[in-house]
Order: C-alpha cells, then structure tokens, then sequence
C-alpha cells in the first residue's frame, strides 16, 4: 500500500478543510450492519424503474449506440425535456440553447454553483436543507448562508429574505427546493409569487430545484421558473418521478446566456452523459408522462400512515406535500439529541432513520424518515417505534 510522500501532505484543495462527509451516508454506514434493521433512512424509491423505460436503455445498448453524445445531450433528448416542462409546468425552453442534459441533479447543481459562483460571493439557503447544497457552494468557493425555517413551518417567507438581504445585502444567489428534503414542505403559487417579488427586486440568481416535483400530493405543482424565468436555473430529473436513481440523469434549463456556462463547466466535469439513461429518459418523458402517478398514490397512502402513527406516539409534524419525507419533532420526554436518538432508535427498535442534524443546526431534534420503502416493512417499523415508545413511558 503506498504511504503520500509526506511533501504532499498539504497539496489538496484546502476548501474541503470545512466540508464534512455526508452525515446521511456516514450514519447510514454505522448502523447498517445491525441485524434485523428495518430502513427508513435513504432517499430511495421504493420501485423498480418502468419495464418500457428500462427497455429502451437495453435496446440503446443493442443498437450499439455507445460513442459519445453531445456535450449537452442528444438534442432528441433535449426536446423531450422541453416538450415536457411545456406541458407538464407550462415552461418554455429553447432544446438548443437553454436545455443541458447531466449526469444526475447533483451534478446539474455542481455546474450551476461552479458556473455563476466567485470566491466569497454568499448564497442563501432555507434550513433544515439537503446538505450538499452547503457544500456544493463551499467547494465552489462561495460562502452559504443558512436561514433557519422552522419556526415559519419550515418555509422561506418573503419577510424572513428580506430580513436576510439586509444583512447580507450582496449576496448572489437563493437555493430553493421543494417539495423539500428533508420536511417535504412545499409552496403555492401566491407563496412562490411572493418569494419571486423579494428575488426580482434585489435581482438575485435562484438554484431552483424541483427533483420531486412529480410527487406531489396536495394541489399542483407551480415551477418558480413559471414566475421569474429571467432569475432562475431550473434543476430537475428522472431519479425520482420514474425511481431511475442509479441511471444519473438530470438537467438544467435557464436562460441560454447562463446555460452556456453551466454546459462549459459540465463537459470538463463528465464530457457528456451516458447513452443508455438518455434512451431511456427520452422514453420516460415522451411515452411515461403516467408513470408517476401509482407512485405518488403509493406513497400518499404511505405518508397518512406514517403520520397519524407518528403523531399518536408524540412526535410533532409539519404534514409533508410532497416528496417522501417526514421530519419529526422528538418527543419531548426524550433529552437525547437527534443523533443520539436516532442511534438508540436503530439499536433497540431495529429502525433506521436519519437525524435531523444532518441537515444543519436547524435540524436538531428532529428526524427524517422515509416512506418509500415498502408498505409492510413500514407497518413493522412504526410497530416497532410503538413498542420502543412505550416501553421507555413505563
């Protein structure tokens, strides 16, 4: 095994000095391997991708379709996405110019922050929020800034940005994400045209991603994109409206003068993306707009269970709109902090979840859970959080 030579000890970017691995993973890690554990801690669908998406990515593969695509995508693809959001959310975006296909939403989000970012220029960002936003900003040099929303039902109000913006009068950019992890919160169209109204007058760049706009549960989905299309880089995919997590594909759509430099960033991190999942995205999105629908129905049914159970017992929760996320409050006859609980939780009740510090300080003393997984692994999970509840009140 080779030793660095000590003389590159300090020959790395020293910006991941204040980047932490990813708590959701690590803590993942460390519990995994206790028997019998029953896990609601992993943003994963709980379906297989389509039969006829999967088939068109093995019909790419047998038709040998295996050199390089454009550095943006096959502009088919491209067209779909457009075609899409047109229909679906009413956006209109030009498939040459203003579309670039990615190697998931988390590589769209890299190229966005690495393409718009310089050093010390400050983003905000709603907490509790999916962690890698934080640091996503931080390797491209900029500085996040974190605002607290539990105490508004974990929305961005326009009184708390303006707030903000007073304090941090040149800050560039806004992230926004919703249906939201981890509390799956959303916003309604006179909410988002209140945030567009603060966004537009202090001229700031929204990082606007929509990945669970297909899960839904409670009224429509309205992209803020719709609202202020001049402000904003929209971030979505197929990871979680056609469960294709493991196919990385995602996209940015924008304004083409901005999309051009997120495509520039994008082709020196991966050159372009793979032909297979573009296949079988063109599918999803032309021939797979029901696709998400028994899903959203599944994990609907899912959600009620989980959180009139998870009230019974004493945990408080903001009811989620969307996505497939609960965020609870601990009881309060509990002194642990969120990743103490969450700990004992997976030892005594063989549950895994995920604690609430995860996603920043404002996280503390809540929990996450997923109710993507299966229906009866669910049923025994919350049984066995009934029994461990109970146990600890007698």
């Amino acid at each position: 095994m080779p030793e660095l030579d000590e003389r590159l000890q300090t020959v790395y970017n020293h910006r991941l000095d204040t980047i932490t691995p990813s708590q959701i993973r690590s803590f993942s890690k460390e519990i995994q391997d206790i028997p019998g554990l029953i896990s609601l801690n992993v943003g994963e669908p709980g379906f297989n991708t389509p039969e006829h998406v999967k088939e068109a990515a093995i019909q790419s593969i047998a038709n040998n379709q295996s050199h390089y695509s454009p550095q943006n995508g096959w502009l088919e693809l491209r067209e779909a996405i457009s075609s899409y959001l047109q229909r679906r959310y009413d956006l209109n975006y030009d498939p040459e110019t203003e579309i670039t296909v990615t190697d998931g939403a988390t590589e769209a989000l890299s190229s966005s922050f690495l393409a718009t970012l310089n050093p010390g220029d400050e983003v905000l960002i709603p907490m509790p929020g999916y962690p890698a936003y934080t640091s996503l900003v931080e390797l491209a040099g900029g500085v996040p800034v974190g605002m607290d929303t539990s105490a508004h039902q974990f929305k961005l109000t326009p009184e708390q940005l303006t707030e903000t913006l007073a304090k941090h009068p040149q800050a560039k950019e806004l992230v926004l994400n919703y249906p939201t992890n981890p509390t799956g919160v959303s916003y309604s169209q006179a909410e988002l045209a209140e945030l567009a109204a603060v966004v537009k007058a202090h001229g700031l760049l929204v990082i606007d991603d929509e990945i669970y706009s297909e899960l839904v549960y409670d009224g429509e989905h309205v992209s803020f994109a719709k609202l202020l299309p001049a402000n904003t880089i929209l971030i979505n995919g197929l990871s979680k409206s056609h469960a294709m997590t493991g196919y990385r594909l995602g996209y940015v759509a924008g304004p083409a003068a901005i999309v051009k430099n997120v495509n520039k960033v994008h082709g020196y991190l991966v050159t372009s993306p793979s032909n297979p999942a573009q296949y079988a995205a063109i599918e999803a999105l032309n021939n797979g707009m029901d696709d998400p629908i028994p899903m959203r129905k599944a994990y609907r049914e899912r959600r009620d269970l989980m959180t009139t159970t998870l009230q019974q017992l004493g945990f408080g929760i903001v009811s989620p709109e969307g996505a497939f996320y609960i965020f609870a409050k601990i009881p309060a006859q509990f002194s642990e902090n969120s990743r103490e609980f969450a700990l004992r939780l997976a030892k005594e009740a063989k549950v895994g979840v995920t604690p609430g510090s995860a996603f920043g300080p404002a996280g503390e003393g809540y929990l996450r859970l997923s109710y993507a997984a299966d229906l009866d692994q669910i049923k025994q999970a919350l049984a066995q959080i009934t029994t461990f509840i109970k146990q600890t009140e007698d």
